[in-house]
Parts: structure tokens; C-alpha cells; sequence
């Protein structure tokens, strides 16, 4: 293993273990760190001077010092990640119940065993995968709300997000993140209507009314002259069993009342607009 080569990959950070892989002995190492030439971050884990301990420098060296054993969690997660550009707070990680190690000065450290799910090897360290870092990192900021709608345009899906929640309901910080994920969940819907009616705007369709009232319920979108329903299956309905089955009762009992109903998801809406677009349209010329 060539030292140079690893320091410029590890962002001047390496363990006791690589150093003895790059031929340096133990009696080596410690007079370069006797001499000053070498910081000790963590046991067996040293900054070489020369490189800046960055932000990577600092997420590397706590997970080199936890080991395999550990995943990097939360916003440090989110930062290996992509999803923040900047980590001002320590390191977390995640390390099995059955683990004695203590916190050290930038790193925090949390016990819980991690469903394989929630792990994920990125660029040589072990993370919390993209949903569970979503969750976690929305949990511990202030502006967590709009971290976790940025997460699910960007990264991740609602289903995996939601998936990792059930997997975390119980933990510390899980009544925090299903209500910010039923939160999201709302948002969605409206934002879900937002694109659905651009599209139909500029297809030059008309004719739809919104929140059309139906029996108990309220359709998202119809045209009532051609007893056409649209419906959106956003967000929402993962988060809540209740209003899954009460969506289900009111899409049968439009189909009941001789109504054609349409459903579409948010991919639909931003992947497939024209196929959306294309589908109304039929719909609506076969009503007349």
C-alpha cells in the first residue's frame, strides 16, 4: 500500500493498521507522533500534518477508530451522502448494543442494532443508508421540514423512507420523525395538485373542478360534466393505514356510482407527465 496515495484518498487521515500495511512500524509511528509530525485523533487513528482535518478528514478518522462494527449516522451520514454540504456538529454514529465503547471528544455514539436495510458501504465506510439518514438528519436540525422534503425530491422515495421509519419506530427520535414524515406527507398532496394542473393547463384541458365533493368524501380533481376522477396517490396515504382504506372505500364507491377514476403517484406526475396527460385525455373522450 503506498502511504502517499492513501493519505490523498483518506484526506490525510489513516489508522495504525494502514500505516503497518504501507510498512511503517509501531516504534515508527510513534516517534513521528513524539515529533509532532503525526496527531493522534482517536486510538490508533492519526491526522498526518500537512493536511487540513476537513469535514471527510473528520468522518474517516471516527470511522477507522469504530471499526466495521459502526455506521456513521445521522448528519454526518448526511453529509457522505450528499444531501447536506456542511457538518458543524460532531460525528454520529450508530454502534451494536452489545458494544462497551464510550464517546470520544467529535464523536457521538448511539447503541442499536441496525437492520442490514439500514446500512450501506460508501466510498470504503460503512453509512446509515439514504431513508434512515434522511429520517435521522430531519430529527436533529431546526429547519428539519425542509431538509426532509429537499431528501425526498432529491435522493429518496417515500415507500423506502417510509420502510425505514417502521424500522426505527420505538427509537430515540422516532415520534419526532413520523410526524415530520405525515407532515411531508400533506405537503405532497398539495404539491402533487400543483403539477397535475400545470400539466393540464398546458395540454389546454378544462373543465376540472377541485375538492369536488362526493358522498363523505371530496375528489382531488374532477370533471363533473364527464363524471371523470382523478385521484392522487401521493405520500400520504404510506403514513396513515386509515386513510389508505378510506381513499380505497371512496374509489370504490365512485366506480359504484358509474364514475371512471384515475389514479396517479408523484412519479407519474414529474416522470411521465404526457402519458399522465395523454391518459385524462382518453379518459375524457370516452366519457363523451
Amino acid at each position: 500500500m503506498d502511504l502517499d496515495a492513501l493519505l490523498r484518498r483518506q484526506n490525510g487521515v489513516l489508522s495504525l493498521d494502514q500505516a503497518r500495511a504501507c510498512g511503517l512500524s509501531d516504534r515508527t509511528v510513534e516517534r513521528r507522533v513524539a515529533a509532532d509530525r503525526w496527531v493522534r485523533l482517536h486510538p490508533r487513528v492519526y491526522l498526518v500534518r500537512g493536511h487540513a482535518l476537513d469535514t471527510p478528514g473528520r468522518i474517516r478518522a471516527a470511522a477507522l477508530w469504530l471499526g466495521d462494527d459502526a455506521t456513521v449516522a445521522g448528519p454526518a451520514a448526511a453529509f457522505w451522502h450528499g444531501m447536506l454540504d456542511r457538518l458543524d456538529d460532531d460525528v454520529d454514529a450508530t454502534i451494536p448494543g452489545r458494544s462497551h465503547r464510550s464517546p470520544r471528544p467529535g464523536v457521538r455514539l448511539r447503541r442499536r442494532d441496525l437492520a442490514p436495510a439500514d446500512r450501506r458501504r460508501r466510498r470504503g465506510w460503512w453509512v446509515t443508508a439514504a431513508p434512515l439518514t434522511a429520517l435521522e438528519t430531519a430529527v436533529r436540525l431546526p429547519d428539519g421540514a425542509a431538509f426532509l422534503d429537499r431528501a425526498l425530491q432529491r435522493h429518496v422515495s417515500f415507500a423506502d423512507l417510509h420502510s425505514a421509519y417502521n424500522r426505527l419506530l420505538g427509537a430515540h427520535g422516532s415520534a419526532r420523525a413520523g410526524r415530520l414524515l405525515r407532515a411531508a406527507a400533506d405537503r405532497a398532496n398539495s404539491e402533487a395538485e400543483r403539477v397535475l394542473l400545470v400539466i393540464l393547463r398546458e395540454g389546454g384541458v378544462t373543465g376540472w373542478v377541485l375538492g369536488h365533493p362526493f358522498g363523505p368524501w371530496t375528489i382531488d380533481l374532477a370533471f363533473v360534466d364527464r363524471r371523470l376522477a382523478v385521484e392522487f396517490d401521493g405520500w400520504a396515504w404510506h403514513t396513515d393505514h386509515e386513510r389508505f382504506v378510506n381513499d380505497r372505500r371512496k374509489g370504490n364507491a365512485l366506480v359504484g356510482a358509474g364514475w371512471t377514476l384515475l389514479r396517479f403517484t408523484w412519479a407519474d406526475l414529474t416522470e411521465h407527465p404526457q402519458r399522465v396527460l395523454a391518459q385524462i385525455r382518453a379518459a375524457l373522450a370516452r366519457a363523451a
